[in-house]
């Protein structure tokens, strides 16, 4: 149906574009903005999916440095659009970001490859990887790679949330944006997983080289279809971002401290023009209210703001404190980031002791057992949206609220977790019946396919949680803020692969669990803590869920459509 739908927009446009020459933006647009989101997809996952692998086996990083390197890099990648869209919005604009950050994720796909290519550019290869006899990397070949990954950073701050406004604003209408975004997560998922197993596949089985080069060939395709369409598209000028907003709330009120909070009236605080003008803030969270509060020489005699800085609009005020309302249930969700951090690096190390095969000529890659928790996003949240929420809507006559469904998706996020440790156990069963064979790189005779259960649940749960968590900051933020939520989802993600290297590495000084040979380690007692950690913080979820009350009630129980979801 979207299909057919965007088949005869864009006819339409055409048409448009024919009688008005002048007319930009609309379905014309969207094969360009297309070709460059698949493009930067797979040019991204092509350099990242399998980057914990290349650390071991081709710089000679052990094990659980490189999973704790990797999540580090994940974190920033998660973390970096949203300082990206700031930028577009506030200074240059989302076409202008777009092109110069495509460029940034071609170069930064050149480095990789020439790490591939030039030996002279990775250490001595190792005959087993993670025993001390192996050659550490040096500075040089550090710097060159890393420099790789820093610029892909930029890169995919300026790519993956701008590309997603960029399409939207080609659109006039709800509709074709709401189209437009469920593609845009389509193309998304569908270069995720693409990188994911043929790229990896290819660097496993025919060479890293071509493996990089596919990559940097799919950044420069998506640099040309960017470019291509550069005449179709609509380029609205930056407006600046509600982030300053929110900043300017909090300067304004750490300068006005000593002001005396004497009863005050309506005519004592600044409204601007909004619907707010004959109100004064709220009793909460009263110290904002001084950002509000008309001080001498805040204002000109006209009633405009002299000091933005030191003056803000009622509105503003009341808008900053909803997103403070918000941030105790925005808190119960970075455990969850932190154990799926965990969970999926982890999962790949387990797959490198593991037996990979599936039949006799074919061989799983290590880098590819993030697939399950891929595809079981899509297919889970299809299933919601298609056929669980409707049955839930015809049993209760309502559909599941944003807070049901994020705690549903906390939920199975710990049985996933329990999952985990439970085929550990069964991995350090098989071990301790062959302890006689163990050494370092020995391969456990246990097929690695049980590792794709605890991963497919894990997507599950990601499926109803991250969407859930998008619905709620939808709902509830600002009217003005609306843009920002995906934002708060991309910073827990962030916040949950840098806190799950810190948890790595407290776990690495306190016990003795995580050694570099993980046929040697108790990884299962990592994956226990992990799991009681989780339901410890379904707990908290559920105090913070039952304190707190929707503002904005007559949407509580809204439908999320696939176009709300966030980007992980």
């Amino acid at each position: 149906m979207a299909k057919e739908l965007a088949t005869e927009n864009l006819k339409f446009d055409e048409e448009k574009a024919k009688m008005s020459p002048n007319k930009k933006g609309g379905w014309i647009t969207f094969p360009f903005i297309a070709g460059s989101i698949l493009g930067v997809g797979l040019a991204s996952g092509g350099a990242t999916s399998n980057l914990l692998v290349y650390l071991v086996q081709k710089y000679n990083v052990r094990s659980i440095d490189a999973a704790q390197i990797v999540n580090i890099i994940s974190g920033t990648m998660s973390l970096a659009p949203v300082i990206g869209a700031i930028v577009a919005d506030a200074f240059f604009g989302c076409y202008s970001v777009l092109v110069f950050c495509s460029a940034i994720q071609l170069l930064s796909l050149v480095i990789f490859t020439l790490t591939a290519v030039i030996q002279s550019l990775r250490p001595t290869p190792c005959a087993v990887p993670g025993t001390d006899t192996c050659q550490t990397a040096s500075k040089g070949q550090l710097t060159m790679l890393y420099g790789g990954v820093a610029l892909l950073c930029i890169a995919t701050a300026g790519t993956r949330f701008n590309q997603a406004t960029m399409g939207a604003s080609q659109f006039d209408r709800v509709e074709d944006q709401a189209i437009f975004f469920n593609w845009f997560f389509i193309f998304m998922y569908t270069a995720a997983i693409a990188s994911s197993t043929a790229i990896v596949y290819i660097q496993d089985s025919v060479s890293w080289v071509t493996g990089f080069a596919l990559g940097m060939g799919a950044s420069a395709v998506s640099l040309v279809f960017l470019l291509l369409g550069s005449k179709y598209y609509h380029k609205p000028a930056p407006q600046g971002s509600p982030f300053t907003g929110l900043a300017r709330v909090v300067v304004a009120t750490l300068r006005k401290l000593k002001v005396q909070m004497e009863p005050q009236t309506t005519a004592s605080y600044f409204h601007g023009n909004d619907d707010m003008a004959s109100s004064i803030p709220g009793p909460s969270f009263s110290i904002f209210n001084r950002a509000a509060l008309i001080a001498e020489g805040d204002t000109s005699p006209d009633g405009s703001i002299v000091k933005p800085w030191k003056l803000c609009s009622v509105r503003e005020v009341e808008d900053f404190k909803a997103i403070i309302r918000l941030l105790p249930l925005w808190s119960s969700s970075i455990f969850v980031s932190i154990s799926i951090g965990c969970q999926l690096n982890l999962s790949v190390l387990q797959a490198l002791t593991m037996d990979r095969s599936i039949g006799p000529h074919f061989s799983i890659p290590a880098g590819s057992m993030i697939v399950p928790s891929f595809v079981s996003f899509v297919v889970f949240l299809t299933l919601l949206d298609r056929v669980l929420f409707p049955i839930w809507h015809w049993l209760t006559h309502h559909t599941p609220s944003p807070l049901q469904r994020i705690g549903i998706g906390q939920f199975i996020n710990a049985i996933s977790m329990m999952s985990s440790a439970l085929v550990e156990r069964r991995r350090a069963a098989v071990i301790n019946r062959h302890e006689a064979e163990v050494h370092p790189g020995w391969i456990v005779p246990l097929s690695a396919v049980w590792l794709m259960l605890p991963l497919a649940l894990a997507g599950g749960a990601e499926a109803l949680h991250f969407p859930g968590q998008v619905g709620l900051y939808y709902q509830e933020f600002p009217k003005a803020l609306k843009n920002t939520s995906t934002g708060m989802v991309a910073v827990i993600i962030a916040l949950g692969f840098y806190l799950s290297t810190a948890f790595l590495g407290v776990i690495r000084d306190v016990t003795t669990w995580l050694p570099d040979d993980l046929n040697r380690s108790r990884l299962e007692k990592v994956y226990w803590v992990i799991a009681i950690l989780s339901t410890i913080n379904f707990g908290y979820y559920l105090v913070c869920a039952k304190f707190y009350k929707y503002q904005n009630t007559n949407n509580s129980t809204e439908k999320v459509s696939v176009g709300e979801m966030p980007a992980i």
